[in-house]
């Protein structure tokens, strides 16, 4: 009676993850399409410094993070200084601005498409640097979404989603996004190597760390010069105050996202991490096509279908692959 119990428990926690990451990042992206395609105010201006959410990103998850290990951390002896974050800080600072800066040149579900692409990088590196080998099934993951994304880079745009872009130019919007990826990349792999170091770091010290370099960077970016973009952003912000409050529910959202995944990650495991952030990536999609006005071509959903396959494939793989790993630590 009592393992009933703890079953249900769990499985009410893990859909009480899904919730709040599902309903964060989809508000949060919604919001996100909002600030780079709506015009505000009577003069009907844009919101171009898009660049600027990143800074009240860091702002808002550093003042979260700094509240949750006051509330939370018995101590953080032992964990990474938290000056071992500057090389991470700055890739971290870079790849997300390029993501947000690729909105201004390519639809939103063009953007989350490209960004699903995470795992070609990974393998090219792995392989040409590393010389790690991977099996067919992994090479074919790869093959649906490289092929999904694109074709769908080579779809035609409708003209109604290419009026509302403020710079609509997909080559440039789609290397920005890759570049997002590169920098991600590099910054993940520094993140592993600080908690390889110092076993003792915790989830919230990363966040503390990574987004308190964050805003220092974005900060003398921003405001480090009198023509700066950040005084134009906030004089916008002030010209129109609706954009006030969407940026700071966008900065909001990701602050509770994050709060789910590190909740899933320590209960669940990356893995299921992982599948719920993949589907809560089509989601989005679907939600900004139905929001928007901008249904997606049957072609274009075909390429949908064929990225969140191979995404949904690789997940199986990799469920596969620890399922054996705990076999064998029980047969041991």
């Amino acid at each position: 009676m009592e393992a009933h119990g703890a079953g249900l428990q769990r499985v009410l926690v893990l859909a009480f993850c899904v919730a709040g990451i599902w309903s964060a990042y989809i508000y949060q992206g919604v919001l996100q399409e909002t600030l780079s395609t709506k015009r505000f105010g009577p003069d009907g201006k844009r919101f171009e410094h898009l660049a600027f959410l990143n800074l009240a990103q860091n702002v808002i998850c550093l003042v979260w993070s700094y509240i949750m290990i006051k509330l939370w951390s018995r101590s953080s002896a032992g964990g990474a200084p938290w000056w071992t974050y500057w090389s991470a800080g700055i890739t971290n600072t870079i790849g997300p601005a390029m993501g947000i800066e690729a909105l201004k040149y390519i639809s939103y579900p063009a953007q989350v498409l490209a960004k699903s692409s995470k795992m070609i990088p990974v393998m090219l590196m792995g392989t040409l640097v590393y010389g790690i080998r991977y099996t067919f099934p992994e090479y074919a993951c790869t093959f649906l979404v490289a092929g999904g994304v694109s074709t769908f880079a080579l779809l035609k745009t409708s003209s109604k989603t290419i009026s509302k872009l403020a710079h609509p130019n997909a080559p440039l919007g789609y290397g920005l996004c890759f570049l997002n990826l590169a920098f991600d990349g590099f910054t993940n792999a520094t993140q592993d190597s600080l908690t390889a170091r110092y076993p003792k770091t915790t989830a919230w010290d990363i966040m503390l760390g990574m987004n308190l370099w964050g805003t220092i960077y974005n900060m003398l970016y921003m405001f480090g010069w009198p023509q700066g973009i950040g005084f134009e952003a906030v004089q916008f912000c002030k010209q129109h105050p609706e954009a006030a409050w969407d940026i700071f529910l966008y900065c909001l959202c990701g602050a509770v996202g994050q709060n789910f995944i590190f909740l899933t990650i320590s209960r669940f495991g990356s893995l299921a991490n992982t599948t719920i952030t993949t589907t809560r990536k089509f989601v989005s999609i679907v939600v900004s096509s139905v929001l928007s006005g901008n249904p997606l071509s049957t072609k274009q959903w075909g390429c949908v279908v064929m990225v969140f396959s191979g995404l949904s494939y690789q997940i199986y793989i990799k469920w596969k692959k620890l399922q054996k790993l705990q076999k064998k630590r029980k047969a041991a």
